[in-house]
Parts: C-alpha cells; structure tokens; sequence
C-alpha cells in the first residue's frame, strides 16, 4: 500500500485540494534533487580545477534544434563546389565589390497604415536604398525600369487588411525570387528606449544558414547591403535563421570598462590592501529597429513571373511532416 502510494500520480487523484498538494510536493522535491545535483557538479569542477585537471564534460540538453532531422544538403567547410558555384552566381558581382549595391522599395498596388512607416524604417536600414510609389504600374515594367536604371535588388512590401504581410527580394538582372511570409512586425516608433541609425555602413551578420537552400537565401540577402562596413558607427543587422524562420534585428553596440568588486579575504573582515580593482569590458547594445520575423514560401528562377516562372524550392504542406526537419 505504501509504494502504491508513493507511485500515485496527481493525475489519479479525483480531489482537486488533495491533488495540488501532491503536485506540489512532487514540484519541491524535483527542484530539491536539481539543486544537489547543481552543487555535486559544482564541487567536482572545483575540485577539477585545484588538482590541475579538466573539470567534467557538462551535459548538453536535447533540443529540436541539435536533434535535427539528416539533410544532404547541409553544406561543409570543404565543399569546392560550393565555393567553385559562389564565383559564378547571380551574386558574385556585388558580393566582390565588382558595383555597389542599389535597392528599390516599392510596395502592393494598394498600401497600408503601417507601410510607409515600415519603408521609412527600411531605408534607414539599407544603404542605397529609394523608395518609389506603386501606381498602377504592372511589377515586371518596374523590373524594366530598375534594370534600365542599373538597381542590383527590388523590394516589393505586400500589405493585407492594412498590415504588411509578405515580402518580396528580386535580384537584377537575372533573379532569382524570392517570396518571404512577413511576421512579427515591430516598427521603430513602438521599440522601448529604441535608437535612432547613423548613416553609417552597417556591419551584416548571417546565422545557421547551412543548407544549400539556407546559402543561397543567404547570398540573395547579403547582396542588398554594402561589402564594406563602417565599424566606426556600431551599427549591426543580423539575420538569424532558426528552424527555417530568419529573425531580423538592427542594433548599436559600444564597449565599456567596468570595475569588478575587490575578492574578499577568508580572514576575520580583513580586506587584501594589495588587492587592485578588476577592469572588465563589456558590450552593451541598443536596438535600433525594425524587427520583423521572415518565413521563405517560395524561390524562383529568374525575375517575378507568375505563369511562366520556374521554382527552385517551394514551401508545400506536405513538407511539414517533422517538427525537426528544417531547410534553411
């Protein structure tokens, strides 16, 4: 009877008084256990540390992420395709400094409350970018028009009931597309404390695009911005991929020097008077918006054509089988 008593679990109990006191209790003794564990570890690694030997290797915790479904794909350090392919892409020209990037924003045929001050946020962001107004105009006599006048990118903000919805990178003069589900939308106007950007060159980072798929996408985003920052003005813009969802975030950064606390003595509240203040340097950083969360549905070849266009990659829901199958 007892060590029925011991397995029950709250589940099985019909009084809801008599079960949050067992789920409780449960709740204590587990964080009990996590604390003597914690203080177990701890000891070993001192101990580790005052005998000259390595401390014991730390568990890592499964996640969705280090637990990912085997891609093919996934591209290696060493991989001279890859590297061979990178020198003949649609890309290679402005990613060499061959010609400076210069991007169209434009938007849908009908606008939204937020777009204009998501484009004003936009332009701020990347160098060289203008803005010109939709109108009626058809989008592939805009892609004329931007080939003509030597843009190297366009970028189409759709809207739907009034929010920005999509957003669209073609790369000129020969593609590829690409179709991203806009989400998450933060302008700069509702960030606490947020920043206001210098005209200074931003500095690009790109992170966990490890696919082939991931590269390109990569590759297409990098040649919006500038292959020379100014690290003068601390102005950083970092795409992040995480399960196939490119977090976008714009900061500034600045290192400072701060003084530790002095170590106090194991003597009787004496204090070392030889002891020197130690100096640490930090970052702190300030987020200088937009944030915005990009989703890819689809990359095409070559410029937006909707009827006659060929996909390179499209999103499709028979894909989602796995929650750890990624391809970005």
């Amino acid at each position: 009877m007892t060590k029925e008593k011991e397995t029950l679990l709250p589940s099985a109990i019909k009084n809801k008084e008599k079960r949050s006191a067992v789920h409780a209790k449960l709740k204590h003794q587990k964080k009990v256990e996590k604390r003597k564990k914690a203080k177990a570890r701890e000891a070993e690694e001192k101990r580790a540390l005052e005998l000259g030997e390595e401390p014991p290797p730390r568990k890592i915790p499964r996640t969705i992420e280090n637990t990912r479904e085997l891609d093919e794909t996934v591209c290696k350090p060493d991989d001279e395709e890859l590297f061979a392919g990178n020198d003949a892409d649609e890309f290679s020209s402005v990613l060499k400094q061959e010609c400076i990037p210069k991007v169209l924003i434009t938007t849908s045929r009908f606008n939204s409350t937020r777009g204009p001050s998501f484009i004003t946020d936009l332009l701020s962001v990347i160098p060289n970018a203008h803005y010109h107004k939709r109108g009626t105009y058809d989008l592939k006599k805009i892609v004329e028009y931007a080939k003509k006048k030597d843009f190297t990118s366009i970028i189409v903000i759709h809207t739907n009931r009034r929010e920005p919805d999509a957003l669209l990178i073609i790369a000129l003069p020969d593609g590829p597309t690409a179709h991203f589900k806009l989400s998450k939308l933060v302008l700069r106007k509702d960030i606490k404390n947020h920043g206001n950007p210098t005209s200074h060159q931003p500095e690009l980072v790109l992170n966990n695009f490890t696919t082939r798929l991931g590269h390109r996408v990569g590759r297409l985003i990098q040649s919006l911005f500038p292959q020379d920052p100014n690290f003068r003005g601390r102005r950083v813009v970092t795409f992040h991929n995480q399960r196939d969802f490119i977090f976008f975030r714009h900061h500034r950064y600045i290192f400072e020097t701060k003084e530790s606390k002095q170590p106090e003595s194991k003597g009787k509240g004496k204090k070392d008077k030889d002891a020197q203040p130690q100096e640490k340097v930090i970052a702190r950083l300030q987020e200088c918006g937009p944030r915005f969360t990009l989703k890819l549905i689809s990359l095409q070849h070559g410029t937006f054509d909707t009827k006659g266009g060929e996909y390179e990659w499209v999103h499709k829901p028979e894909m989602d089988t796995s929650r750890r199958r990624f391809f970005l």
